[in-house]
């Protein structure tokens, strides 16, 4: 756990410069195009603000706090017309930002510290798939194709509901089963 601490502190003290990095990868991926409609300096405050607290966001935070901060992010992209694709990859790409750095920056002392390691990376990938479900609700329900309170498609014309998709049907699947 003492690894899992230092790292978490390592990211947050460099908050700056991972939030600054992203931005970069995030302007010349070509996978990220229409960000460019999304102004520089939220993308990097809005990742700024996760790195810079990512102990309280991984320990701290509930899962309401998760899904209203990126329920907000998705419904903003949708409204910046931000195709859900680039929502997602974004998202991802904060990810690998993360990962890159500490395989960079953090250097294992001992094998013993490798279970802390991954306790993190645990915490890590739950936090991140959460946040992708919840921007894509978001996204979604602005787009007018979910119902807000069930998380399914409207009714399509045949009377009959539909589920969200089979990626949203597994990730919450994940998420109801880490609990």
């Amino acid at each position: 756990m003492m690894l899992a601490y230092r790292l978490v502190r390592l990211i947050e003290t460099h908050s700056d410069g991972l939030a600054a990095s992203l931005l970069k990868k995030v302007q010349t991926s070509e996978l990220a195009r229409d960000y460019a409609k999304v102004p520089a300096q939220d993308v990097e405050r809005r990742v700024y603000e996760i790195y810079r607290h990512l102990g309280d966001w991984l320990l701290g935070k509930s899962e309401f706090d998760i899904k209203q901060r990126y329920h907000e992010i998705g419904a903003c992209r949708a409204e910046q017309q931000v195709p859900l694709s680039q929502l997602i990859w974004v998202i991802v790409l904060t990810k690998e930002n993360l990962w890159e750095y500490l395989k960079n920056e953090a250097g294992m002392e001992r094998p013993a510290e490798v279970f802390g390691e991954l306790e993190m990376l645990q915490l890590l990938d739950q936090f991140f798939d959460r946040a992708i479900f919840y921007a894509s609700m978001g996204y979604e329900e602005v787009c007018g194709k979910l119902h807000p309170s069930t998380g399914t498609l409207k009714d399509s014309g045949d009377g009959k509901e539909k589920a969200s998709n089979v990626v949203g049907d597994r990730l919450q699947e994940k998420i109801t089963h880490a609990r």
